[in-house]
């Protein structure tokens, strides 16, 4: 909990962020499996202390269908925050040679085709990894959503800046850089399931709950023609590292813009099927809106 706690405080105070930072390198140094243990034992302090996320973390799993996974995604959901000093402050070399790339020949094939490549990546595992590794193998362009405490954002930037790695805004300018890099055949990232800003997605089913989704994965499609490929990176027991792994996105995006998303929506839910328990079931996907109680009916 002093970890949490020390994170909540620089956030509060711009002129503390230099000691969080420090923080974070300071455990940067620790082998990885002892981040996870620590991890592991912070998600169950959490998981006990917070009511909220107790609440949320059990009613998304339910929804979803893996209410048996709740011990493996608590601690898992630790993991995920005790990873971050590793992933954003040890040495690139290092956090590299933890992961180790599977099917990279499914992302290299749909490079080769010259038109882009669009890089889907849900919160699934070790998903702060995927860009470092992608951008050791060809130049990545990254949607980037500052956080929302603002003393954070130079820490976060800087953590997550490296070598033919360029961060886009989520904004006009960063919308503009994303389709820049796809028609000059580069690479970009995005994180399908994160909540967009208000009029920037759509309402349409995530594991039969309506979830506000974003649409520019299937403009960037539409404007481009570049293949979508998504990723994940599991994250291995006892430390062990990451296996990060590729599939090529083969179903075709038709219909409305709901209907497109819900497509990919649909993508995700299988890619999560493969390794469930490493989702982070705590974010706060769903939010009440007047149109969920029409979309769950439509659904049904």
């Amino acid at each position: 909990m002093l970890f949490y706690a020390i994170c909540l405080d620089s956030a509060k105070s711009p002129r503390r962020l230099p000691m969080l930072l420090r923080l974070f390198q300071l455990l940067s140094r620790l082998p990885l499996p002892i981040l996870h243990g620590l991890g592991a034992l912070a998600g169950w302090m959490v998981y006990a202390c917070s009511p909220s996320y107790r609440r949320r973390m059990r009613d998304n799993l339910a929804h979803a269908g893996y209410p048996h996974l709740l011990t493996s995604a608590v601690v898992e959901a630790g993991k995920n925050v005790f990873e971050l000093p590793f992933i954003w402050c040890a040495k690139p070399e290092r956090v590299l040679k933890s992961a180790v790339l599977h099917d990279w020949s499914v992302a290299q094939s749909a490079l080769d085709e010259g038109r882009g490549v669009i890089f889907l990546t849900p919160h699934l595992g070790c998903f702060e990894i995927i860009a470092q590794t992608i951008a050791n193998r060809t130049p990545l362009t990254a949607l980037y959503r500052p956080p929302r405490k603002t003393a954070l954002k130079p820490l976060m930037e800087q953590a997550r800046a490296r070598e033919d790695l360029t961060l886009a805004p989520a904004n006009l300018s960063g919308v503009r850089l994303l389709l820049k890099t796809l028609r000059v055949g580069g690479a970009i990232g995005l994180l399908p399931d994160q909540v967009p800003g208000a009029g920037e997605g759509i309402w349409t089913t995530f594991f039969g709950r309506p979830a506000y989704t974003m649409t520019l994965p299937a403009k960037m499609y539409q404007m481009s023609n570049a293949p979508l490929v998504l990723a994940y990176a599991e994250r291995l027991s006892l430390g062990r590292g990451y296996a990060i792994h590729f599939v090529r996105f083969t179903e075709r995006l038709a219909g409305t813009p709901e209907q497109q998303a819900r497509i990919i929506n649909a993508a995700m839910e299988r890619l999560i099927a493969r390794c469930p328990s490493q989702y982070f079931w705590s974010y706060n996907r769903y939010k009440s809106q007047p149109l969920a109680s029409s979309i769950a009916r439509e659904a049904a």
